[in-house]
């Protein structure tokens, strides 16, 4: 597989990996910069030239995954952590001669060369679900679109996914994922491990019947719904008829939105509903960093 779709083969597996490139030779080596190869914690992808070079670089990019949280895959298993998949880590650069002097861990590799290699962490992306494409969802994903993120946006109907509607996230950064579901409960169980929901339907009874089945999923990172305080004590009344805790009802948050934003418009429910989702996310690879 070249390099190139093994990166992305990494990004629809949801798996981390490192992005290894030959970035400067001095001298002979086995390969010209420009040269590049993809590590996972199993497997590799491409060379940059074999021996030693090749080797102690496999061996420190296994050392960078390890800062790296494994993603998850796709599905609704009992199990798992709720994290996004991966902390961030910095890209680190390794430089190596390439003669018989030189200190080395997998063998001789005698060119004579030396080479300088740059190690680039692949973290598994975020992943977020937007049930609802109202006015303040159809905001929301516009903002959330420019962020790197697998974007899932799920409704019920039709109509929400003709292409004026979704006009403005055709220069998105995110990866989007359409779902026209007109039982949207059903695609909880489809979106990846570490999940972010947010529950903003058109119908109260589709929002409790959503936030009923993600206090039923393991797999899921936080959940959001929409709406007042007032709402709320509606919902965990009739959630709690429905068998759930109060400590399983803390996991939902609402209202949602950052505190602080005047105005009810969509847009600007949208901006307080996105910063506060950023935010989560931020803390949530801040936690991660603290354990690795």
């Amino acid at each position: 597989m070249h390099w190139l779709a093994a990166v992305e083969q990494l990004r629809v597996d949801r798996v981390p990996g490192v992005l290894v490139t030959l970035v400067s030779v001095r001298g002979h080596a086995p390969r010209e910069a420009g040269a590049k190869m993809v590590v996972s914690a199993e497997r590799t992808w491409g060379s940059i030239g074999g021996g030693n070079l090749e080797a102690t670089a496999v061996d420190r990019a296994r050392e960078l995954l390890g800062t790296l949280g494994a993603g998850g895959g796709a599905g609704g298993g009992a199990g798992g952590g709720a994290g996004s998949g991966a902390a961030d880590a910095a890209p680190t650069q390794l430089s190596l001669s390439l003669n018989e002097h030189a200190l080395v861990e997998h063998g001789q590799q005698c060119c004579g060369g030396e080479v300088s290699v740059l190690l680039e962490p692949l973290a598994v992306v975020p992943s977020v679900a937007v049930f609802g494409l109202g006015h303040v969802g159809t905001e929301l994903a516009r903002i959330l679109s420019r962020h790197d993120l697998e974007l899932h946006l799920v409704d019920g109907r039709k109509d929400r996914f003709e292409p004026d509607r979704l006009a403005g996230l055709g220069d998105a950064v995110a990866r989007i994922h359409l779902h026209h579901a007109p039982v949207p409960e059903l695609v909880l169980g489809q979106v990846p491990r570490g999940t972010h929901v947010l529950v903003m339907t058109h119908d109260h009874a589709e929002d409790v019947a959503l936030c009923d089945a993600a206090l039923r999923c393991s797999h899921l990172g936080s959940t959001g719904l929409i709406g007042s305080s007032a709402k709320w004590r509606r919902f965990e009344q009739r959630l709690a008829a429905e068998g759930h805790s109060a400590d399983a009802l803390r996991r939902i948050q609402s209202p949602i939105g950052l505190p602080g934003l005047a105005g009810k418009s969509p847009a600007v429910i949208a901006v307080a509903v996105a910063a506060d989702l950023l935010a989560t996310i931020d803390r949530e690879r801040a936690a991660q960093d603290a354990r690795s």
